[in-house]
């Protein structure tokens, strides 16, 4: 049985996670890990999270990686800088980057994140259940708050990996036929 403690090592199934504590770190490491892979040629598709023209809430985007366009994560992030509400219709629009990921079957699909709205159903999560079904390697980032959500979701496949670059680039070397 597995705690919200023990780390999956179920291989596989192209499915990883990147598990996180402190926010901002997984974030950046999953941006500079698929950038870095469109850089020396592979084919990824998807989102991933960054902050773009400044700091903070204002700035922080969903970026499509394929194009780079940018969809704002907060709706208006100056009313209450303490608010954690997110803005579900640039999610909304911003999704089109994984379905695109799910037509085109791209060598890798990026997910920015596995959070509060998908462990509820929601968010990008019709987007993330549609990629794994369909076998596409995929890689997204989780909180500990929500592991246990999303060991459910996946039914405990995939691996599970700590924020370092080194562990990414060999779990993709892994999976690489």
């Amino acid at each position: 049985m597995h705690t919200s403690e023990t780390p999956l090592e179920t291989s596989g199934f192209p499915i990883a996670v990147i598990v996180y504590s402190e926010h901002g770190v997984a974030d950046d490491l999953l941006a500079e890990f698929a950038f870095g892979l469109r850089r020396d040629g592979w084919r990824v598709q998807g989102l991933v999270q960054q902050e773009r023209g400044g700091h903070g809430k204002a700035a922080t985007m969903l970026v499509d990686l394929e194009n780079e366009n940018c969809y704002p994560l907060f709706p208006n992030p100056t009313s209450d800088p303490n608010s954690c509400s997110l803005d579900p219709g640039s999610i909304a629009e911003a999704s089109v980057a994984l379905r695109r990921a799910l037509e085109q079957r791209p060598d890798l699909a990026v997910a920015n994140r596995f959070g509060a709205l998908e462990a509820s159903g929601k968010g990008l999560m019709a987007e993330i259940v549609d990629l794994i079904s369909n076998g596409i390697p995929l890689i997204t980032v989780v909180s500990r708050e929500y592991l246990m959500d999303w060991r459910s979701m996946t039914g405990h496949v995939g691996v599970e990996l700590p924020p370092e670059m080194e562990a990414l680039q060999n779990w993709f070397a892994s999976i690489q036929p």
